[in-house]
């Protein structure tokens, strides 16, 4: 198992295969590099080297009481990248893993990244504030707080049906990815999950889109019921001096793993171009 000690001592895991240009994958809440698979299979087999990490109290990384902001997340990741002396590098981001992304692409990034791609991304805030006025009541995330802290083995079950668009007519209920997305949950600290929806939710990453001149692709569903689209992604994409906004008709913010062909496909031409 791949693990590396950071500079304040917290262990985190991460997996490394293959060679070619690097893709490195950030996980959303309260996930693990698991929720990859389709893509780090996917790409490994078209020539890149795939890495991806459990943040910090997540997964299999140490499950540490402190450092669950933003700032730490992207801290970590530059430590990761310079420990495996990555360069030339693709980040990918889903949901919480595209404000870590940007956040260090912003931040840390400055010679050693190529592009960026935020999924589901909760970029630019999702809070409403004076500032944000069209985004989510904090009542959602104090509400999310509440379950992770007191239910949470049944709110990781529950919250798979917005989270995948399982709760939409039609749907086909995929039991396989619901046990595996709480299998991720349930193996993380509940202190890191409890913290981190303050680090989702009410980080902005408004100067960071701003800042970033490498090529970004913003990807996100229309109907995504966890990171709303027409207060996230499709305002993310305003404020690239470089992006490319990708949206997706009725696709839930699980898509890369409900509509991973579609998604796989997007992401190698963005790759290649």
């Amino acid at each position: 198992m791949s693990t590396l000690t950071l500079k304040d001592g917290t262990e985190i895991y991460y997996k490394d295969w293959g060679k070619g240009q690097p893709v490195f994958f950030h996980h959303g809440w309260p996930l693990s590099s698991d929720d990859w698979d389709a893509q780090m299979f996917f790409f490994l087999e078209q020539g890149y080297r795939v890495i991806a990490h459990d943040r910090r109290g997540h997964g299999r990384s140490e499950q540490t009481p402190y450092g669950h902001d933003m700032d730490t997340y992207a801290s970590d990741v530059a430590e990761i990248v310079e420990a495996l002396d990555l360069k030339d590098v693709i980040h990918v981001g889903h949901s919480t893993g595209g404000g870590e992304v940007i956040r260090y692409v912003a931040k840390h990034g400055n010679g050693r990244v190529a592009k960026a791609v935020l999924v589901s991304a909760v970029t630019p805030i999702m809070v409403q504030n004076e500032n944000n006025p069209n985004g989510v009541p904090i009542s959602v995330f104090d509400d999310i707080r509440n379950n992770t802290a007191k239910h949470r083995q049944q709110f990781f079950i529950d919250i798979t049906f917005p989270f995948y668009g399982y709760n939409r007519e039609g749907a086909k209920v995929s039991e396989g990815i619901q046990r595996n997305w709480w299998r991720q949950g349930m193996s993380g600290s509940i202190k890191a999950h409890y913290d981190c929806v303050k680090a989702f939710s009410e980080t902005d990453f408004t100067e960071d889109l701003k800042s970033v001149e490498v090529p970004v692709l913003v990807m996100h569903g229309e109907d995504d019921q966890i990171v709303p689209f027409e207060t996230t992604g499709k305002v993310a994409a305003t404020l690239l001096k470089n992006g490319k906004l990708i949206s997706y008709p009725g696709f839930p913010h699980g898509m890369p793993t409900t509509e991973a062909e579609t998604i796989n496909r997007d992401l190698l031409e963005f790759f290649k171009s």
